[in-house]
């Protein structure tokens, strides 16, 4: 059977692959999206049952397209997000092929492009886009041995507190999942520990705007590149019951027990470090830090924003920070369950090109790897704060198919010079 021959071949039909196809299309550049599994597959299977999304909807979606099902102020469940993509894709008319998985993408020698090896065949690319996103390989810390507890799991394999064995939980991770989850098993009727790490903590709500509003407007969210030593520092925010803060104290109160970093195991033990009142202290710096800068923001253009001097009142830091637990013996405590809100790393073994670094990461500037016709986009960071969430991702795509039609200009040049 021939080769299929695709102009741009795009890895993935997450939010990243159905707004690198529209771009593309915009452009006039031919291509096929392919997907293994389904369109914004891991919105379906790798999110628990009661996530929604961390922004509001009027915030959280492509320019042109808004939730139809979903006030602008609330928060899209994560079905409610896969269905947006998939009538987003339908929306433009997006070439998108799933269940089709890429194994390998390798270099033609002595042309242009690509040889692209999948599950159906095989397929010659002039360009490649990788828009596999960040959430390709869960992560966790080999510290707690096989057989200590009777389940360990990372975030992305929960679902829900029925899915757990009986007994306490460890939750290990406090951006987004780790603090959400932790909740949701504390109200369940569980006894939960937390392991806080470094954090930013910003208000779900300031003055009456969200959060995405404020980074919006203080240009927060076109910082090209992290703060020195924040470069995987998590942001704890939450959608969930409508919006909230998130708040140690309150979880506290709510009777989740608070611990630092888990740092090793040892006979049945595990011990925390010493950091969970500086790790809390530093949260709570970041959130006051963004009160202060909506404030000037106000002042400085005169809106009328109603002022909430109540947002400052953060009380006492919680008692568990002021005397920290720092070892758990997991049977005396309980726990049966730990689970591991740690992140995730990239995985592009199928990449057997020259566009990683020497650790495996894509080694590029906006999308635009080192390997000439190789791109990335849905990254973290990939140009912005702002890169791997959803508007983000749309604004870095634009700019990625935009290179490619560059390139293809150059292309046709040479052939049309070469008569």
């Amino acid at each position: 059977m021939a080769n299929e021959d695709i102009e741009v071949l795009v890895v993935g039909a997450g939010q990243a692959g159905v707004a690198m196809s529209e771009h593309l299309s915009d452009n006039g550049v031919p291509h096929l999206v392919l997907e293994r599994d389904r369109i914004a597959e891991r919105w379906r299977t790798m999110r628990w049952d009661s996530l929604v999304a961390n922004g509001p909807a009027w915030h959280d979606r492509f320019p042109g397209l808004e939730f139809q099902d979903v006030d602008a102020d609330a928060f899209a469940t994560k079905d409610q997000v896969a269905a947006y993509f998939e009538a987003y894709a339908e929306k433009i008319a997006a070439p998108i092929r799933t269940g089709v998985e890429v194994t390998s993408v390798t270099r033609n020698e002595g042309r242009p492009g690509f040889r692209v090896e999948t599950s159906d065949g095989v397929i010659d690319a002039r360009f490649v886009v990788a828009a596999t996103g960040p959430f390709q390989k869960p992560v966790y810390p080999p510290i707690v041995p096989d057989g200590a507890v009777r389940r360990q799991l990372h975030s992305s394999e929960y679902r829900n507190p029925d899915q757990l064995p009986e007994g306490n939980v460890l939750v290990v991770g406090t951006g987004s999942s780790g603090v959400q989850i932790a909740d949701e098993l504390q109200r369940s009727g569980r006894q939960v520990y937390l392991s806080v790490g470094p954090h930013d903590r910003p208000p779900r709500s300031y003055r009456g705007r969200d959060f995405c509003w404020w980074l919006g407007v203080l240009g927060l969210w076109d910082l090209e590149t992290p703060a020195a030593g924040a470069e995987h520092v998590t942001i704890a925010v939450s959608g969930a019951r409508g919006g909230h803060t998130v708040d140690f104290r309150t979880l506290e109160a709510g009777g989740i027990q608070l611990v630092g970093m888990t740092d090793r195991f040892d006979a049945g033990t595990l011990t925390f470090r010493e950091d969970l009142a500086e790790n809390i202290a530093r949260g709570d710096a970041s959130y006051l830090a963004l009160l202060d800068a909506a404030d000037q923001y106000v002042a400085r253009n005169g809106i009328d924003l109603p002022e909430e001097p109540s947002a400052r009142n953060l009380g006492p830091i919680p008692s568990a920070a002021t005397t920290p637990v720092l070892s758990v013996d997991l049977a005396e405590a309980g726990i049966t369950t730990v689970i591991w809100a740690t992140g995730f790393a990239t995985d592009y073994g199928w990449l057997k090109v020259d566009a990683l670094d020497e650790n495996g990461r894509p080694a590029h500037r906006r999308g635009v790897s080192t390997e000439p016709g190789v791109y990335f986009v849905g990254l973290p960071w990939l140009s912005r704060r702002g890169s791997s969430f959803i508007w983000g991702v749309w604004h870095d795509a634009k700019h990625v198919a935009g290179h490619i039609a560059t390139q293809r200009s150059y292309a046709a040049y040479d052939r049309q010079a070469r008569g």
